[in-house]
This record gives structure tokens, sequence and C-alpha cells, in this order.
């Protein structure tokens, strides 16, 4: 990871409501500066504790911890790893429903349609150009959720109707009929 062996500092995640979670995040430039290596190193440790508290969380970006760059932290079980100036190159255009949740609406889950494949262009943290061509589903549906942060949208703002924004308890209690109004759950690859 970058910054270092310092010991990284856990970022508190913005809430739902903060005017800070609507704003698109300007591209990273300078790949040797500290703003980067902080941010980075900042995600990674909010992730990590995230995902102990909760016991969910593949990935934050930036602007979820108040860092308005194009940054993306994923941790999906080897350590994390940084994508940077994401953009989509292609997508499938076959959708699927999916139940989404959030770092910054731990509460709430939202029943929304994503593509079932997706192309990414980005950079690491030291600037390398990357590409990750037809990511499978799981990786697909995680890495829009995290770009549409980039652009100061929200997953409540892609749900299908009214009725799709609950309440983890209310989906928990209902879990059997909330899964029969979805093609894909998160953990669950196909």
């Amino acid at each position: 990871m970058p910054g270092g062996s310092e010991t990284a500092v856990t970022l508190p995640v913005l809430l739902l409501g903060d005017p800070r979670l609507r704003v698109r995040s300007s591209e990273v430039t300078d790949f040797e500066g500290a703003e980067l290596q902080a941010a980075c190193a900042g995600l990674a440790a909010t992730l990590q504790a995230f995902r102990t508290q909760h016991g969910f969380g593949r990935a934050i970006s930036a602007p979820q911890v108040g860092v308005s760059l194009r940054i993306v932290a994923v941790n999906l079980g080897d350590g994390p790893f940084f994508v940077v100036n994401p953009r989509v190159i292609s997508a499938s255009g076959v959708t699927f429903a999916m139940w989404d949740d959030c770092m910054s609406f731990p509460g709430l889950l939202v029943r929304l349609r994503r593509d079932r494949s997706i192309s990414l262009a980005y950079q690491n943290e030291r600037g390398a150009t990357c590409e990750w061509s037809a990511m499978g589903i799981a990786a697909s549906e995680l890495f829009q959720h995290e770009l549409d942060h980039l652009d100061g949208v929200l997953a409540i703002d892609r749900a299908i109707d009214r009725e799709s924004i609950v309440m983890r308890e209310v989906y928990d209690a209902n879990r059997a009929a909330m899964r029969q109004l979805v093609d894909y759950e998160i953990g669950c690859e196909p």
C-alpha cells in the first residue's frame, strides 16, 4: 500500500444527506504527491474497519470519506488495491436486478438494475494504465456502484421504483420474498 509503513488513519464515512456525496470527483493528476498516498492509505484503513464492524464492504470510493478525487479502494479478499481515474470502456447492455447496499447508508438496501458486465480502464496508485475486460457480474455491479459515487450519484438515485428502498431489518425479516424480486444477490455469483 502507498504511504510507507505508517499506520493509516481510519476516516469517517459520510452518510446519506451529506452534500459532499453529490459532488463529481476530480481526476488524479499527481501520482507522486502526498495527497494520493494519504487518500489511498486512509481508504484502505477505512474499508478494513468498516468490514470488521459491519461484516460487508468490498470497496469504498474517496468521495465517501470526503476526498473529492477519482479513487476507489477495493478488497475482494486478497488485500486492498486501488483503482484511480476509472472509466467504463464498454458495457454489456444486458441488465439484472439486485439489492444494493452502501457504506454511506448501511441500514438501507436499494433494488436497482446494473449491467451484467462492463470493461474498465483505470490507473493504479502509481499511475500505470490498467484494463479489466469483461468483468463478471460481481465485479461489474461493484464497480458500477463505485463509479456512480465518483460522479455524485447514489444507489438510491437508481431505485427501480418507490418500493425499492427498504430498511435492512425489513429485508432481513422478509429475505425469501425480497430475493424473489431480483435476479442476483451480492455474494452469490452465478
